[in-house]
Formats: structure tokens, C-alpha cells, sequence
């Protein structure tokens, strides 16, 4: 072989090893997103399962005992007569680990209190 050819080759070799690093990064990227949604979904399941469990408890729970009534709040500024179980509702979901605020609503709070959610429930 001739030395010039052994030089190209060598050329064309690292150019390939160079796409391949690339490549390789890129497929670790994807790899990395794919880990970071499977644990936030691992996650939000198992936090879901905890909900199902205590609505499926807290219904065999109600057909043993009367419905109560919705919990009624006067409004202060017209005097009316307002349903206060979906502040409760707001509230129980925010407890149980969910956002209740417009920016985030319905998605796992993973990084402890939210000073959105916070502001709305003590509106």
C-alpha cells in the first residue's frame, strides 16, 4: 500500500469515529429524556393509585352511609350563598401531591410546595 493511501484511510476512519461520537451523544440525550419521563410517570401513576385507592374507599364508605350535603360559604362581598366543595376539592388535590394553580394544573408536585397553588388557596 502507498503511504498516501494509508493517510486517507486513516482520514476517512476518524471521520467516521467522529460521526459515531456524535451520534452516540445524541442517542444518550434521548436516552436520558426517555429515563426522566418514565420516573415522572412512575411517579404520577403510583400518586394516582394512592388517589384511586381512597375514592374507591371513601365510596363503599358513603353507600354504607347517607350522601352528605355540599358545605355552603357565604360570599363576603355579595352576601350569597357559594358551594365551598370545590375550594375543598382544590385543596384535597393540592394535599395529595397536584398542582391546583393555572401554570402547572394537574401535573405531580415533585419539588415540594408550589407558590402559585399557595397564593390561590389562601385567595
Amino acid at each position: 500500500m502507498e503511504k498516501k493511501n494509508i493517510f486517507v484511510r486513516i482520514q476517512e476512519m476518524e471521520s467516521q469515529m467522529g460521526q459515531m461520537h456524535s451520534e452516540l451523544g445524541e442517542l444518550k440525550l434521548v436516552i436520558k429524556e426517555l429515563l426522566e419521563d418514565n420516573h415522572r410517570l412512575s411517579l404520577e401513576n403510583e400518586q394516582l393509585r394512592k388517589v384511586f385507592k381512597r375514592e374507591v374507599q371513601s365510596a363503599e364508605s358513603e353507600t354504607a352511609s347517607p350522601r352528605k350535603q355540599p358545605q355552603l360559604v357565604k360570599n363576603e362581598e355579595s352576601g350569597e350563598d357559594v358551594v365551598g366543595e370545590g375550594y375543598d376539592n382544590l385543596a384535597r388535590l393540592y394535599h395529595e401531591g397536584f398542582h391546583i394553580c393555572n401554570v402547572y394544573y394537574g401535573h405531580l408536585r415533585t419539588e415540594g410546595d408550589c407558590l402559585f397553588c399557595l397564593s390561590f388557596l389562601n385567595k
